[in-house]
C-alpha cells in the first residue's frame, strides 16, 4: 500500500518515516506541504495522511483539492469539532488527535485497507462483467448501445449530464468495453488541479522548466499511452492550456516543459461536463475547435429521477456493499423507505444517493432502514 504523508513539522514527519519502516506492507513517501503533495501525488498513491494546521494550503483546503481522487486520513494537535465535522463533510474517514502512538495510526490505516479491499473485489466483479454499473434502466439502455458502438473506435467522446449521474462510470464502462482496456485508463478531474498546475500536470516537465522542477517528470497524457484519458469537468480547463490540448490531439504528440523534443502519443480522449459548453464559447471561455474536436459523440447523460427502475437495484447495492464495509450484519430498506427512496428527486443524483445510503447504514439502529433513518423525508419535492 503505498501512502503520502503530508507533514510541516519535520521531527513529526521523521517519526512516522521511522515508525512506519517498520511495516514492509507500507510503502511511505512524506512531503513538508501540500504543494510539493500535489505535484508528486498520482494513480500508484493508495492513501494520503495530513496534518491540518500547516503554512499554505492547510490539510482541509488539501483535501478539497484533491476532490476525492484518494481516501485521506486528517491528523492534527489541534482539533476542534468545527474542524472534525468539515473534514468529515468532505468524506475523511478518520481524524486523528495529536499525539498518537503508531499503533493507532497502523490501526486506521488498516481499516481504510480492508475499505479499499472491498472496493477492488467489487470493481473487479464489475469489470468482469464488462459493465461497471450498480443498476440499469430502460431509459439507460439507449445510451449504452452509443456508447457500446463508440467504444470499438477511438472516436473522441463527450458526456453530458448533471453532477452526479456517474460519468465517470460511463467513462470506464467504454474504456472497459474497447481494444484498449488492457491499457491504462486514467481520470482527471480539471476542477480538482490548482491552475498554475493543470499543464504540466497534463503534459509533464522536464527537469529545471521551473523553479521547483527538481526533476523530470512524465505527464498524464505519457501516462495514458495505449489507454484511454478521462479529461472529467473539461469546462474548467483555463483557456490557454486548451490551445496545447488541441494540438495534441490533432498532431497525436505533445512536448514537456521546458523541452524543445515532440513526443508522439497514443490515447483515447473521453471528456465530460455538466456545464453548457456552447455558453462558455459565446463568452469567450472556451475553444470552439477544441469543442468539435470533443464532441465527436456526444452522450448524454441522463438524470437519476429519470432512471427510476435504477434507484432501488444502486441503494440495495450500496447497502451491502457498506454493511460489508463497516462489518455491520446485512441490512435492507422497509417498504417506506424503498417508497422514500422513490419519491425523492435526486438533485445530487447518483452521488446523493450513494451518500444516503451510507449515512443510513452508519446510523440506523436494526437490521431494517425505516424512512425516518434516511433523513430525506422532509426534502421530497
Amino acid at each position: 500500500m503505498k501512502i503520502a504523508i503530508v507533514e510541516d513539522d519535520i521531527n513529526m514527519r521523521k517519526s512516522l518515516e521511522i515508525a512506519m519502516s517498520d511495516y514492509e506492507e507500507f510503502e511511505i513517501k512524506t512531503f513538508k506541504n501540500a504543494k510539493d503533495a500535489l505535484k508528486s501525488l498520482d494513480d500508484t498513491f493508495d492513501l494520503v495522511i495530513t496534518d491540518i494546521n500547516m503554512p499554505g494550503m492547510d490539510g482541509i483546503e488539501l483535501v478539497k483539492t484533491l476532490n476525492g481522487r484518494f481516501e485521506v486520513i486528517i491528523m492534527t494537535g489541534n482539533a476542534t469539532l468545527q474542524r472534525a465535522i468539515e473534514s468529515i463533510h468532505l468524506g475523511v474517514k478518520d481524524f486523528l488527535l495529536k499525539p498518537f502512538d503508531v499503533d493507532t495510526l497502523v490501526s486506521a490505516i488498516k481499516r481504510e485497507s480492508e475499505v479499499q479491499n472491498v472496493k477492488k473485489k467489487v470493481k473487479s466483479k464489475n469489470t468482469q462483467k464488462k459493465n461497471t454499473f450498480l443498476g440499469t434502466s430502460k431509459v439507460l439502455e439507449g445510451v449504452l448501445r452509443i456508447a457500446n458502438k463508440a467504444a470499438k473506435t477511438d472516436a473522441s467522446i463527450l458526456l453530458l449530464g448533471q453532477s452526479g449521474v456517474g460519468k465517470e462510470v460511463f467513462a470506464n464502462y467504454i474504456h472497459e468495453n474497447s481494444p484498449r482496456a488492457k491499457k491504462p485508463f486514467i481520470a482527471i478531474n480539471m476542477a480538482a488541479i490548482p491552475e498554475n498546475l493543470i499543464e504540466s500536470e497534463l503534459f509533464g516537465f522536464e527537469k529545471g522548466a521551473f523553479t521547483d522542477a527538481s526533476e523530470a517528470k512524465a505527464g498524464q497524457f505519457e501516462l495514458a499511452s495505449g489507454g484511454t484519458l478521462f479529461l472529467d469537468e473539461i469546462a474548467e480547463m483555463p483557456y490557454g492550456v486548451q490551445a496545447k490540448l488541441l494540438r495534441a490531439l490533432q498532431e497525436k504528440e505533445l512536448r514537456r516543459l521546458g523541452s524543445s523534443k515532440s513526443i508522439k502519443i497514443d490515447i483515447r480522449i473521453v471528456s465530460a461536463t455538466n456545464a453548457n459548453l456552447t455558453d462558455k464559447i459565446k463568452a469567450g471561455e472556451f475553444r470552439e475547435d477544441l469543442y468539435y474536436r470533443l464532441n465527436t459523440i456526444p452522450l448524454h447523460i441522463p438524470p437519476l429521477h429519470e432512471r427510476k427502475d435504477e434507484i432501488l437495484q444502486i441503494a440495495e447495492s450500496m447497502c451491502e456493499i457498506n454493511c460489508k464495509k463497516y462489518d455491520f450484519d446485512l441490512k435492507t430498506f422497509s417498504d417506506a423507505a424503498k417508497e422514500t427512496l422513490l419519491s425523492y428527486s435526486w438533485p445530487g443524483n447518483i452521488r446523493e444517493l450513494i451518500s444516503v445510503v451510507e449515512r443510513a447504514v452508519i446510523l440506523s439502529e436494526g437490521l431494517e432502514i425505516s424512512v425516518q433513518e434516511l433523513f430525506i423525508q422532509n426534502r421530497i419535492k
